[in-house]
């Protein structure tokens, strides 16, 4: 069986340890040569930063987020084992870490950190779909002779120099298509490599939970249930026309995935259809002040991605979840396209009061849509708010300040909720 030393990058016959080195750390597959559709994924990115960063904080659970009623943004894996988790309310995360170290999101160091993973990234190939700051799927085919080795080997290369350059590590997943990829990434984390094959797809996949699938969160979940589906065995057992009448394009979707197929391609200049940004609270909440508070901080996260990529959104919406799973969406059409968090804030809070419900709820999220390049956007002006120019050149003076000084120089009290 081919196998591969992810430290020395000896490739050799399947054992226990690297001939070479003497590692343990061994990956071995019958098909680890011939597969080369893969997911990274960083390791506790955020949180792996600042330790870096900061040598006192290694060994001790480390939490990136705001004050007592923020949010966790995410943790150390010392944090997570004492059952931390990204988006948990501050105050419960420290109920079960006290001794946690709470540090403020630093977005400037974790973007430089970013671009340097995808400058390796690209050295390796151009197909590169990015997911978020810390993740990206990558197509490998016909890169070995470029290369004078397999995908299987530039992947662990990649993983050693981030390791060794940057003091950061990752998690890959390699498949034969994306779906089986990103699951194979989440399969041994934290510093794993895992891979699927086309041979053991069904095997593989037959008794594993629908949960698995990215983007099957728990609304979705509870609807799976109602219908008796569980695991990837239960979904074989229905027909596809019966799947896609009780669930619509998901059930097609699904019908796919329960046989290992994914035909979408890595793709690295898919267009940006919308910016969002959303959380799900720990327990439900109808607190006036925390929800304004995380709505700003939602609108200043959707507005520092659309400045990043240079775009502007017509569309705003607001997305709203009832302690009972419904769901509560509403969205506006803009005169004039908007990068702006006062703009998107104030267009989502409006919405927010049009709703007129006081909740609780267990989710919040806001987001931009109809995206366009941002060069005219912003400018008109609002006849009927003639504060908003003002409003708006603050903002681009905020944004000066922080690039250079860092994003806590300025901070608006909406934003400490």
């Amino acid at each position: 069986m081919p196998a591969l030393c992810r430290d020395c990058l000896t490739e050799f016959d399947a054992g226990r340890r690297c001939p070479t080195c003497a590692s343990p750390r061994v990956v071995a597959h019958d098909e680890l040569f011939s597969l080369s559709i893969a997911h990274m994924d960083c390791d506790a990115f955020y949180a792996s930063v600042e330790k870096r960063d900061d040598p006192t904080l290694e060994g001790k659970p480390v939490i990136i987020g705001g004050g007592r009623r923020g949010v966790v943004s995410t943790a150390c894996y010392v944090a997570r084992i004492r059952g931390v988790r990204s988006a948990m309310p501050m105050f419960q995360a420290l109920k079960l870490c006290p001794d946690a170290v709470i540090i403020k999101p630093r977005m400037e160091a974790y973007v430089e950190a970013s671009r340097a993973i995808r400058a390796m990234m690209e050295e390796m190939t151009p197909d590169i779909e990015p997911l978020s700051l810390d993740e990206a799927f990558l197509d490998l085919t016909g890169t070995r002779r470029l290369h004078a080795a397999p995908p299987a080997v530039m992947l662990a290369r990649l993983i050693r120099r981030m390791r060794t350059e940057l003091g950061l590590t990752g998690s890959v997943g390699l498949s034969h298509n994306k779906f089986l990829a990103k699951v194979a990434s989440d399969l041994n984390k934290p510093h794993g490599f895992s891979v699927i094959g086309k041979a053991e797809t069904d095997d593989f996949l037959r008794d594993r939970p629908v949960r698995m699938i990215w983007g099957v969160g728990a609304a979705a979940q509870a609807s799976l249930d109602k219908a008796g589906i569980r695991t990837f065995s239960d979904l074989l057992r229905w027909e596809r026309t019966d799947l896609v009448a009780r669930f619509g394009s998901m059930g097609d979707r699904l019908w796919h995935l329960a046989r290992g197929e994914d035909r979408r391609r890595v793709s690295a200049h898919a267009p940006m259809k919308s910016i969002s940004n959303e959380t799900t609270f720990g327990e439900d909440t109808a607190d006036p002040d925390l929800l304004d508070g995380h709505l700003w901080r939602m609108a200043e996260k959707v507005s520092d991605r659309a400045k990043a990529k240079d775009l502007a959104g017509r569309v705003v919406t607001l997305k709203l979840k009832r302690s009972d799973h419904s769901l509560i969406s509403r969205r506006i059409s803009l005169r004039d396209a908007t990068q702006m968090a006062d703009t998107v804030y104030r267009t989502a809070r409006g919405l927010f009061d049009q709703v007129g419900e006081k909740g609780p709820y267990r989710l919040l999220g806001c987001g931009l849509s109809d995206l366009i390049s941002a060069e005219g956007a912003d400018r008109s002006g609002d006849l009927l708010d003639p504060q908003a120019r003002r409003r708006s050149e603050a903002e681009r003076a905020t944004d000066a300040i922080r690039a250079r000084f860092g994003p806590d120089a300025i901070l608006k009290g909406r934003a400490l909720r």
